[in-house]
């Protein structure tokens, strides 16, 4: 398996590739410190497989895995995280991602999950996919409150969405309050990122 890895932080990258590199079935063909580089010597060095840190400067681990899905790259996906997000997940299924692993997983379970993957499996940390299950399973928001949420995040005033929707602009203003205070947030604004990131407005 010829594996590139993308991550930003030298040290991490270095310790990664010399582990990966003692496995028999894996070789690291290449190194890039942010996703554009990651995206360019893909597209050069063609490998099997790229391990995608989540958040790089210039383009995201996300924004790689969606530009190889567009331009319909052969180059299998995984991306690595710090953060139990279900939002993040959710955007790099939708990408094409085959692997969503934590960081801080040992160098074993990342070998077997290139190798699950390489063989046209999934893999996913336990960690991430019960934290994910759970966030799932805890959406507060009712289906008007989600739509009405869609609708703000495209810039949508409450009269435009009124008139849409044959609603009155108060119906829609109560509905933005009853969604602020169940997500705990300060303001609209606020409670589209919180509703975003946790993957309930996909």
């Amino acid at each position: 398996m010829r594996v590139l890895l993308a991550e930003d932080q030298g040290m991490l990258r270095g310790a990664l590739s010399a582990l990966l590199d003692l496995e028999p079935d894996i070789e690291v063909v290449g190194q890039a410190e942010n996703g554009e580089q990651a995206l360019e010597m893909i597209r050069k060095l063609k490998p099997d497989l790229c391990v995608l840190d989540i958040e790089m400067p210039v383009l995201t681990g996300l924004d790689v895995a969606e530009r190889l899905r567009a331009d319909k790259d052969p180059c299998l996906v995984i991306i690595l995280t710090t953060f139990s997000r279900s939002g993040y997940f959710q955007r790099a299924m939708k990408a094409g991602a085959r692997g969503f692993l934590l960081k801080d997983s040992p160098i074993a379970e990342l070998a077997t999950a290139l190798r699950n993957v390489y063989g046209g499996k999934r893999a996913v940390s336990p960690e991430l996919a019960l934290s994910f299950w759970e966030t799932e399973t805890e959406n507060p928001l009712s289906e008007r409150e989600r739509e009405l949420l869609k609708l703000a995040r495209q810039g949508m005033s409450a009269g435009d969405i009124a008139a849409q929707l044959f609603l009155t602009a108060g119906t829609v203003r109560n509905y933005w309050s009853e969604a602020i205070q169940k997500l705990d947030a300060k303001n609209r604004v606020d409670a589209i990122a919180i509703a975003e990131k946790n993957g309930w407005l996909d």
